[in-house]
Protein backbone atom coordinates (compact mmCIF):
# COMPACT_ATOMS: atom_id res chain seq x y z
CA UNK A 1 0.00 0.00 0.00
CA UNK A 2 1.30 3.41 -0.87
CA UNK A 3 2.12 5.72 2.37
CA UNK A 4 1.50 8.85 0.57
CA UNK A 5 -1.78 8.74 -1.53
CA UNK A 6 -3.62 10.47 0.58
CA UNK A 7 -0.96 13.73 0.76
CA UNK A 8 -1.64 16.27 -1.43
CA UNK A 9 -0.55 17.51 -3.79
CA UNK A 10 -1.89 13.76 -5.34
CA UNK A 11 0.07 13.36 -7.86
CA UNK A 12 3.13 14.99 -7.08
CA UNK A 13 3.47 12.82 -4.20
CA UNK A 14 2.25 9.82 -6.40
CA UNK A 15 5.14 9.87 -9.15
CA UNK A 16 7.84 10.69 -6.03
CA UNK A 17 6.67 7.53 -4.47
CA UNK A 18 6.67 5.97 -8.30
CA UNK A 19 10.26 7.23 -8.82
CA UNK A 20 11.72 6.54 -5.69
CA UNK A 21 10.99 2.38 -6.25
CA UNK A 22 13.45 3.06 -9.28
CA UNK A 23 17.27 2.92 -8.10
CA UNK A 24 18.93 5.73 -9.31
CA UNK A 25 22.22 6.93 -7.72
CA UNK A 26 24.81 8.66 -9.27
CA UNK A 27 26.18 7.06 -12.75
CA UNK A 28 23.60 4.19 -11.72
CA UNK A 29 21.07 6.39 -13.75
CA UNK A 30 19.75 4.06 -17.04
CA UNK A 31 16.86 2.69 -15.25
CA UNK A 32 15.45 5.86 -14.36
CA UNK A 33 16.60 7.85 -17.74
CA UNK A 34 14.63 4.88 -19.27
CA UNK A 35 11.67 5.17 -16.78
CA UNK A 36 10.99 8.81 -17.81
CA UNK A 37 11.45 7.99 -21.82
CA UNK A 38 9.08 5.22 -21.97
CA UNK A 39 7.03 8.02 -19.81
CA UNK A 40 6.87 10.17 -22.50
CA UNK A 41 6.30 7.72 -25.27
CA UNK A 42 3.28 6.49 -23.23
CA UNK A 43 1.72 10.26 -23.23
CA UNK A 44 2.77 10.80 -26.92
CA UNK A 45 5.25 13.59 -25.64
CA UNK A 46 8.81 13.98 -28.00
CA UNK A 47 11.24 12.59 -26.08
CA UNK A 48 15.01 12.54 -26.75
CA UNK A 49 17.27 10.96 -24.77
CA UNK A 50 21.68 11.58 -25.37
CA UNK A 51 24.31 9.37 -24.46
CA UNK A 52 24.79 10.57 -21.43
CA UNK A 53 21.27 9.58 -20.19
CA UNK A 54 20.04 13.28 -20.09
CA UNK A 55 16.14 13.15 -21.44
CA UNK A 56 14.16 16.16 -22.31
CA UNK A 57 10.60 15.84 -23.00
CA UNK A 58 8.58 18.59 -25.04
CA UNK A 59 5.15 19.36 -24.28
CA UNK A 60 3.15 21.92 -26.60
CA UNK A 61 1.51 24.75 -25.39
CA UNK A 62 -2.14 25.00 -24.09
CA UNK A 63 -4.62 26.82 -26.03
CA UNK A 64 -3.95 30.34 -25.81
CA UNK A 65 -0.80 29.89 -24.81
CA UNK A 66 0.83 29.13 -28.10
CA UNK A 67 2.17 32.74 -28.92
CA UNK A 68 4.41 32.85 -25.38
CA UNK A 69 8.23 31.94 -24.90
CA UNK A 70 9.05 28.79 -23.95
CA UNK A 71 9.69 27.33 -20.47
CA UNK A 72 12.23 25.15 -19.19
CA UNK A 73 11.93 22.98 -16.18
CA UNK A 74 15.16 21.91 -14.91
CA UNK A 75 16.05 19.22 -12.17
CA UNK A 76 18.86 16.08 -12.21
CA UNK A 77 17.85 12.46 -12.31
CA UNK A 78 20.40 10.96 -9.45
CA UNK A 79 20.38 10.76 -6.17
CA UNK A 80 23.49 10.45 -3.31
CA UNK A 81 23.72 6.61 -1.88
CA UNK A 82 24.07 6.82 1.55
CA UNK A 83 22.82 4.71 4.98
CA UNK A 84 23.65 3.69 8.16
CA UNK A 85 26.47 1.78 9.02
CA UNK A 86 24.41 -0.93 10.51
CA UNK A 87 21.38 -0.63 7.71
CA UNK A 88 21.06 -3.54 5.50
CA UNK A 89 19.80 -1.90 2.03
CA UNK A 90 20.96 -2.50 -1.54
CA UNK A 91 20.08 0.57 -3.79
CA UNK A 92 21.28 -0.52 -6.49
CA UNK A 93 18.58 -3.16 -6.09
CA UNK A 94 15.87 -2.18 -3.65
CA UNK A 95 13.51 0.87 -3.71
CA UNK A 96 13.90 3.63 -1.09
CA UNK A 97 11.35 3.19 1.78
CA UNK A 98 9.17 6.14 2.44
CA UNK A 99 8.15 7.55 5.57
CA UNK A 100 5.58 10.00 6.26
CA UNK A 101 4.92 11.80 9.36
CA UNK A 102 3.54 15.12 11.15
CA UNK A 103 5.28 17.37 7.93
CA UNK A 104 7.82 15.30 7.10
CA UNK A 105 8.57 13.01 4.27
CA UNK A 106 12.07 10.94 5.10
CA UNK A 107 13.21 7.10 3.98
CA UNK A 108 14.19 4.15 6.38
CA UNK A 109 17.57 4.95 7.40
CA UNK A 110 18.68 5.73 3.90
CA UNK A 111 18.95 8.96 2.17
CA UNK A 112 15.50 10.11 0.70
CA UNK A 113 16.19 11.46 -2.93
CA UNK A 114 14.31 14.76 -2.27
CA UNK A 115 17.45 16.22 -3.78
CA UNK A 116 16.52 16.09 -6.62
CA UNK A 117 13.40 13.32 -6.94
CA UNK A 118 10.71 16.21 -5.94
CA UNK A 119 12.13 18.09 -9.44
CA UNK A 120 11.25 15.00 -11.16
CA UNK A 121 7.66 14.63 -9.15
CA UNK A 122 6.76 18.29 -10.77
CA UNK A 123 7.70 17.41 -13.91
CA UNK A 124 5.75 14.02 -14.46
CA UNK A 125 2.78 15.69 -12.57
CA UNK A 126 2.72 18.58 -15.00
CA UNK A 127 3.31 16.56 -18.04
CA UNK A 128 0.38 14.43 -16.64
CA UNK A 129 -2.00 17.11 -16.11
CA UNK A 130 -4.48 17.91 -18.62
CA UNK A 131 -6.07 20.51 -16.67
CA UNK A 132 -3.20 22.84 -15.50
CA UNK A 133 -2.35 25.52 -18.16
CA UNK A 134 1.02 26.45 -19.15
CA UNK A 135 3.19 28.20 -22.42
CA UNK A 136 5.33 25.78 -24.54
CA UNK A 137 7.39 23.25 -21.93
CA UNK A 138 10.59 21.53 -22.26
CA UNK A 139 11.35 19.41 -19.29
CA UNK A 140 14.89 18.75 -19.05
CA UNK A 141 16.13 16.02 -16.48
CA UNK A 142 19.61 15.55 -16.16
CA UNK A 143 22.18 12.61 -15.30
CA UNK A 144 25.02 12.34 -12.47
CA UNK A 145 24.30 15.91 -11.35
CA UNK A 146 26.11 14.89 -7.50
CA UNK A 147 29.20 13.59 -8.60
CA UNK A 148 30.47 16.07 -11.32
CA UNK A 149 27.25 17.59 -13.04
CA UNK A 150 28.48 15.30 -16.19
CA UNK A 151 24.83 15.50 -17.91
CA UNK A 152 24.98 19.48 -17.92
CA UNK A 153 28.00 19.12 -19.30
CA UNK A 154 27.25 16.83 -22.28
CA UNK A 155 24.05 18.46 -22.89
CA UNK A 156 23.60 20.12 -26.52
CA UNK A 157 21.80 23.13 -25.81
CA UNK A 158 20.61 23.31 -29.34
CA UNK A 159 17.94 20.80 -28.40
CA UNK A 160 16.67 23.18 -25.99
CA UNK A 161 14.31 26.56 -27.04
CA UNK A 162 12.98 27.67 -24.02
CA UNK A 163 13.75 31.76 -23.45
CA UNK A 164 13.21 31.15 -19.56
CA UNK A 165 14.87 28.45 -17.22
CA UNK A 166 13.30 27.31 -13.67
CA UNK A 167 15.74 24.97 -12.13
CA UNK A 168 14.12 23.04 -9.13
CA UNK A 169 17.09 22.42 -7.01
CA UNK A 170 17.03 24.61 -4.42
CA UNK A 171 16.59 23.03 -0.74
CA UNK A 172 14.48 26.61 1.27
CA UNK A 173 11.13 27.66 0.66
CA UNK A 174 10.94 31.34 0.25
CA UNK A 175 14.24 31.38 -1.51
CA UNK A 176 15.47 31.84 -4.88
CA UNK A 177 19.06 31.66 -6.37
CA UNK A 178 20.38 33.84 -9.07
CA UNK A 179 24.09 33.08 -9.56
CA UNK A 180 26.48 30.82 -8.55
CA UNK A 181 30.21 31.08 -8.83
CA UNK A 182 32.44 29.15 -11.87
CA UNK A 183 35.59 27.56 -10.86
CA UNK A 184 39.41 27.15 -11.94
CA UNK A 185 41.33 24.29 -10.17
CA UNK A 186 45.14 25.72 -10.35
CA UNK A 187 48.48 24.23 -9.61
CA UNK A 188 51.63 26.12 -8.97
CA UNK A 189 55.03 23.97 -8.52
CA UNK A 190 57.74 25.02 -7.00
CA UNK A 191 61.39 23.36 -7.54
CA UNK A 192 63.94 22.59 -4.97
CA UNK A 193 67.80 21.54 -4.52
CA UNK A 194 68.43 19.02 -1.24
CA UNK A 195 71.92 18.83 0.64
CA UNK A 196 73.45 16.32 2.94
CA UNK A 197 73.15 16.51 6.80
CA UNK A 198 74.88 14.13 8.97
CA UNK A 199 73.11 15.45 12.28
CA UNK A 200 70.01 14.62 14.16
CA UNK A 201 68.18 18.22 14.88
CA UNK A 202 65.01 16.74 13.29
CA UNK A 203 61.12 18.46 14.83
CA UNK A 204 58.06 18.60 13.39
CA UNK A 205 55.36 21.10 13.67
CA UNK A 206 51.56 20.37 13.29
CA UNK A 207 48.73 22.51 12.83
CA UNK A 208 45.38 21.18 13.92
CA UNK A 209 42.24 21.40 15.57
CA UNK A 210 41.18 23.65 12.68
CA UNK A 211 37.19 24.33 12.07
CA UNK A 212 38.01 24.01 8.31
CA UNK A 213 34.68 23.71 5.81
CA UNK A 214 33.13 23.89 2.57
CA UNK A 215 35.81 26.31 0.32
CA UNK A 216 32.54 28.17 -1.12
CA UNK A 217 30.13 28.14 1.25
CA UNK A 218 32.12 28.49 4.31
CA UNK A 219 35.12 30.83 2.84
CA UNK A 220 33.25 34.21 3.95
CA UNK A 221 33.35 33.01 7.52
CA UNK A 222 37.06 33.79 7.00
CA UNK A 223 38.28 30.75 9.00
CA UNK A 224 41.83 29.46 9.60
CA UNK A 225 43.99 28.32 6.66
CA UNK A 226 46.42 25.33 8.01
CA UNK A 227 48.53 25.90 4.90
CA UNK A 228 48.71 29.47 5.44
CA UNK A 229 49.02 29.20 9.02
CA UNK A 230 51.97 26.48 9.05
CA UNK A 231 53.97 28.92 6.47
CA UNK A 232 53.73 32.09 9.06
CA UNK A 233 54.88 29.89 12.07
CA UNK A 234 57.31 28.55 9.76
CA UNK A 235 58.07 32.36 8.59
CA UNK A 236 58.26 33.08 12.35
CA UNK A 237 60.80 30.34 13.48
CA UNK A 238 63.27 31.31 10.72
CA UNK A 239 63.55 34.91 12.38
CA UNK A 240 65.27 33.30 15.03
CA UNK A 241 66.86 30.01 13.84
CA UNK A 242 68.31 28.46 11.32
CA UNK A 243 66.46 26.23 9.43
CA UNK A 244 65.90 23.74 6.42
CA UNK A 245 62.71 22.10 5.51
CA UNK A 246 62.53 18.41 5.20
CA UNK A 247 59.14 17.41 4.48
CA UNK A 248 55.66 19.63 4.00
CA UNK A 249 52.10 18.56 3.69
CA UNK A 250 48.79 19.85 4.36
CA UNK A 251 45.00 19.38 3.47
CA UNK A 252 43.67 16.71 1.34
CA UNK A 253 41.77 18.50 -1.84
CA UNK A 254 41.13 21.75 -3.23
CA UNK A 255 37.74 22.67 -2.79
CA UNK A 256 38.07 22.34 1.46
CA UNK A 257 39.35 24.97 3.81
CA UNK A 258 42.55 22.75 5.00
CA UNK A 259 42.06 21.67 9.08
CA UNK A 260 45.98 20.45 9.51
CA UNK A 261 49.59 20.57 7.96
CA UNK A 262 53.14 19.81 9.29
CA UNK A 263 56.46 20.08 8.43
CA UNK A 264 59.57 18.49 9.08
CA UNK A 265 62.64 21.00 9.65
CA UNK A 266 66.10 20.66 10.35
CA UNK A 267 67.23 23.31 13.22
CA UNK A 268 71.06 24.21 13.41
CA UNK A 269 72.08 24.30 16.83
CA UNK A 270 68.97 24.33 18.75
CA UNK A 271 67.58 25.50 21.86
CA UNK A 272 64.81 23.55 22.68
CA UNK A 273 63.44 26.31 25.73
CA UNK A 274 63.23 29.19 23.34
CA UNK A 275 61.75 26.65 20.91
CA UNK A 276 58.95 25.59 23.15
CA UNK A 277 58.29 29.31 24.30
CA UNK A 278 58.15 30.54 20.73
CA UNK A 279 55.63 27.92 20.07
CA UNK A 280 53.51 28.94 23.27
CA UNK A 281 53.70 33.07 21.83
CA UNK A 282 52.55 31.47 18.41
CA UNK A 283 49.32 29.91 20.22
CA UNK A 284 48.52 32.83 22.45
CA UNK A 285 48.46 34.96 19.02
CA UNK A 286 46.34 32.45 16.68
CA UNK A 287 44.08 31.89 19.29
CA UNK A 288 43.47 35.68 19.75
CA UNK A 289 43.31 36.05 16.29
CA UNK A 290 40.78 33.02 15.19
CA UNK A 291 38.77 32.71 18.92
CA UNK A 292 35.67 33.09 17.04
CA UNK A 293 36.51 30.86 13.67
CA UNK A 294 39.25 28.54 15.29
CA UNK A 295 38.63 28.23 19.06
CA UNK A 296 40.84 25.21 18.89
CA UNK A 297 43.27 26.12 16.26
CA UNK A 298 46.52 24.52 18.01
CA UNK A 299 50.32 24.60 16.92
CA UNK A 300 53.18 21.76 18.46
CA UNK A 301 56.38 20.99 18.16
CA UNK A 302 58.02 17.28 18.63
CA UNK A 303 61.55 16.81 18.18
CA UNK A 304 61.70 13.30 16.03
CA UNK A 305 64.73 11.01 17.80
CA UNK A 306 64.69 8.73 15.17
CA UNK A 307 67.03 9.18 11.88
CA UNK A 308 64.97 9.11 8.93
CA UNK A 309 66.31 11.92 6.86
CA UNK A 310 69.52 12.16 4.84
CA UNK A 311 68.94 15.36 2.76
CA UNK A 312 67.16 18.25 3.60
CA UNK A 313 66.23 21.40 1.64
CA UNK A 314 68.77 24.01 0.99
CA UNK A 315 68.61 27.33 2.31
CA UNK A 316 67.75 29.22 -0.61
CA UNK A 317 65.48 26.54 -1.51
CA UNK A 318 63.92 26.61 2.26
CA UNK A 319 63.66 30.46 1.83
CA UNK A 320 61.80 31.03 -1.51
CA UNK A 321 59.81 27.83 -0.07
CA UNK A 322 58.15 29.40 2.63
CA UNK A 323 57.67 33.03 1.40
CA UNK A 324 55.85 31.28 -1.62
CA UNK A 325 53.83 30.08 1.08
CA UNK A 326 53.08 33.35 2.43
CA UNK A 327 52.76 35.38 -0.70
CA UNK A 328 50.00 32.66 -2.19
CA UNK A 329 46.78 34.43 -2.19
CA UNK A 330 44.03 32.93 -0.33
CA UNK A 331 40.57 33.88 1.32
CA UNK A 332 38.26 36.05 0.00
CA UNK A 333 39.04 38.29 -3.00
CA UNK A 334 35.90 40.46 -3.50
CA UNK A 335 32.13 40.85 -2.39
CA UNK A 336 28.93 41.22 -4.86
CA UNK A 337 27.95 44.72 -5.20
CA UNK A 338 24.42 43.06 -5.89
CA UNK A 339 23.58 40.67 -3.63
CA UNK A 340 24.68 41.53 0.34
CA UNK A 341 27.17 39.27 2.60
CA UNK A 342 27.91 37.28 -0.79
CA UNK A 343 31.38 36.76 -1.93
CA UNK A 344 32.06 37.07 -5.53
CA UNK A 345 35.50 35.68 -5.83
CA UNK A 346 37.59 33.95 -3.76
CA UNK A 347 40.25 31.30 -3.56
CA UNK A 348 41.40 28.49 -1.17
CA UNK A 349 44.38 27.30 -1.26
CA UNK A 350 43.71 23.33 -0.27
CA UNK A 351 46.74 21.30 -0.91
CA UNK A 352 50.16 21.47 -0.37
CA UNK A 353 52.86 18.14 -0.54
CA UNK A 354 56.57 18.15 -1.49
CA UNK A 355 56.76 15.89 -4.49
CA UNK A 356 59.63 14.98 -7.40
CA UNK A 357 61.95 17.87 -6.04
CA UNK A 358 58.78 20.67 -5.94
CA UNK A 359 56.61 22.34 -3.38
CA UNK A 360 53.48 21.03 -5.35
CA UNK A 361 50.42 23.89 -3.78
CA UNK A 362 46.94 22.87 -5.46
CA UNK A 363 44.17 25.89 -5.37
CA UNK A 364 40.35 26.17 -6.29
CA UNK A 365 39.41 29.89 -7.81
CA UNK A 366 35.72 30.51 -7.16
CA UNK A 367 33.76 33.67 -8.88
CA UNK A 368 30.57 34.40 -10.34
CA UNK A 369 32.67 36.85 -13.01
CA UNK A 370 33.99 35.16 -15.32
CA UNK A 371 37.01 37.47 -15.77
CA UNK A 372 38.00 37.15 -12.26
CA UNK A 373 38.61 33.69 -12.59
CA UNK A 374 41.42 34.70 -14.92
CA UNK A 375 42.57 37.86 -12.69
CA UNK A 376 43.40 35.46 -9.50
CA UNK A 377 44.50 33.06 -11.90
CA UNK A 378 47.01 35.81 -13.20
CA UNK A 379 48.04 36.42 -9.65
CA UNK A 380 48.74 32.79 -9.11
CA UNK A 381 51.31 32.74 -12.75
CA UNK A 382 53.13 35.99 -11.37
CA UNK A 383 53.91 33.92 -8.01
CA UNK A 384 55.11 30.72 -9.83
CA UNK A 385 57.44 32.83 -11.84
CA UNK A 386 59.21 35.08 -9.34
CA UNK A 387 59.20 31.72 -7.21
CA UNK A 388 61.62 30.00 -10.21
CA UNK A 389 58.29 27.79 -10.49
CA UNK A 390 55.64 26.95 -12.71
CA UNK A 391 52.05 26.65 -12.97
CA UNK A 392 49.33 24.74 -14.61
CA UNK A 393 45.42 25.97 -14.88
CA UNK A 394 43.31 22.63 -14.50
CA UNK A 395 39.41 21.55 -14.59
CA UNK A 396 36.95 25.15 -14.82
CA UNK A 397 33.40 25.22 -14.37
CA UNK A 398 31.53 28.48 -15.57
CA UNK A 399 29.84 31.21 -13.30
CA UNK A 400 26.21 32.34 -13.62
CA UNK A 401 26.33 35.90 -13.22
CA UNK A 402 23.93 37.78 -11.25
CA UNK A 403 21.73 40.04 -13.93
CA UNK A 404 20.65 42.94 -12.54
CA UNK A 405 17.63 42.99 -15.10
CA UNK A 406 15.77 39.62 -15.34
CA UNK A 407 11.97 39.47 -16.11
CA UNK A 408 11.51 35.75 -14.66
CA UNK A 409 13.17 36.63 -11.47
CA UNK A 410 10.53 40.07 -11.02
CA UNK A 411 8.02 37.71 -12.34
CA UNK A 412 8.75 34.70 -9.41
CA UNK A 413 8.89 37.65 -6.88
CA UNK A 414 5.85 39.17 -7.74
CA UNK A 415 4.08 35.61 -7.72
CA UNK A 416 5.24 34.57 -4.93
CA UNK A 417 4.04 37.64 -3.05
CA UNK A 418 0.84 37.35 -4.40
CA UNK A 419 0.63 34.17 -2.85
CA UNK A 420 1.96 34.35 0.30
CA UNK A 421 2.17 37.99 1.29
CA UNK A 422 5.75 38.19 1.58
CA UNK A 423 8.63 38.55 0.01
CA UNK A 424 11.22 36.07 -0.88
CA UNK A 425 14.90 36.25 -0.66
CA UNK A 426 17.07 36.53 -3.44
CA UNK A 427 20.35 34.35 -3.06
CA UNK A 428 23.56 33.34 -4.92
CA UNK A 429 26.26 30.60 -3.81
CA UNK A 430 29.71 30.38 -3.80
CA UNK A 431 29.83 27.10 -5.38
CA UNK A 432 29.35 25.52 -8.62
CA UNK A 433 25.73 24.49 -9.54
CA UNK A 434 24.19 23.02 -12.96
CA UNK A 435 22.68 26.55 -13.38
CA UNK A 436 26.26 27.90 -14.25
CA UNK A 437 26.63 24.93 -16.62
CA UNK A 438 23.45 25.42 -17.87
CA UNK A 439 24.05 29.22 -18.64
CA UNK A 440 27.16 28.92 -20.45
CA UNK A 441 25.10 26.46 -22.70
CA UNK A 442 21.99 28.60 -22.78
CA UNK A 443 23.98 32.11 -22.92
CA UNK A 444 20.26 34.09 -23.93
CA UNK A 445 18.44 32.15 -21.48
CA UNK A 446 17.05 33.67 -18.01
CA UNK A 447 17.43 31.09 -15.28
CA UNK A 448 16.21 30.71 -11.64
CA UNK A 449 15.98 28.64 -9.06
CA UNK A 450 13.54 27.43 -6.52
CA UNK A 451 12.35 24.47 -4.42
CA UNK A 452 10.67 23.51 -1.52
CA UNK A 453 12.57 22.27 2.24
CA UNK A 454 14.81 19.78 2.63
CA UNK A 455 16.94 19.23 5.30
CA UNK A 456 19.82 16.99 5.60
CA UNK A 457 19.90 16.57 1.90
CA UNK A 458 22.78 13.47 1.03
CA UNK A 459 22.46 11.94 4.93
CA UNK A 460 20.00 9.31 6.21
CA UNK A 461 18.84 12.16 8.05
CA UNK A 462 17.06 13.62 4.75
CA UNK A 463 13.47 14.32 4.75
CA UNK A 464 10.95 16.70 2.89
CA UNK A 465 8.37 19.19 4.45
CA UNK A 466 4.99 18.18 2.91
CA UNK A 467 3.21 21.66 3.39
CA UNK A 468 6.18 23.57 1.82
CA UNK A 469 6.06 21.17 -1.48
CA UNK A 470 2.64 22.15 -1.75
CA UNK A 471 3.42 25.76 -1.41
CA UNK A 472 6.24 25.42 -4.06
CA UNK A 473 3.64 23.03 -6.46
CA UNK A 474 1.37 26.42 -5.77
CA UNK A 475 4.02 28.58 -6.71
CA UNK A 476 4.72 26.77 -9.78
CA UNK A 477 1.35 26.47 -11.17
CA UNK A 478 0.53 30.52 -10.56
CA UNK A 479 3.90 30.97 -12.52
CA UNK A 480 2.77 28.48 -15.38
CA UNK A 481 -0.95 29.76 -15.44
CA UNK A 482 -0.29 33.95 -15.30
CA UNK A 483 3.12 33.72 -17.57
CA UNK A 484 1.57 35.36 -20.06
CA UNK A 485 1.76 38.75 -17.87
CA UNK A 486 5.65 38.31 -17.99
CA UNK A 487 5.59 39.81 -21.54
Amino acid sequence: MSNLNNIEPKKVFQYFEEISSIPRGSKKEEKISNYLVNFAKDKGLEVIQDKALNVIIKKQASQGYETLPGIILQGHMDMVWEKNQETDFDFESQGIKLIAENDWISADKTTLGADNGIALAFCLALLDSEDIPHPYLEILITSDEETGMTGAKFLDGSLLNGKYLINIDTEEEGAFYVSCAGGLRFKVSIPFQTISIEKNNFFKIKIYGLTGGHSGADIIFQRANAIKTLGKVLKKLSFENTIYLVDLTGGSKENAIPREAEAVLYIENPDYVSLENTIKTINTQLRKAFYTTDPDIQVSIEKITANYYKTVLDKPSTKRLINTILLHPNGIDSLSSNIDNFVESSLNLGRIRLENKNMILESLIRSSQEHKLDYIAEELMALAEVSEGSFEAGARYPSWNYLETSKLREYMVSSFIDLFGKTPQIKAIHAGLECGILKYKLPDVDIISFGPDILNAHTPQEKLSISSTKKSWELLLKVLKDFKSII
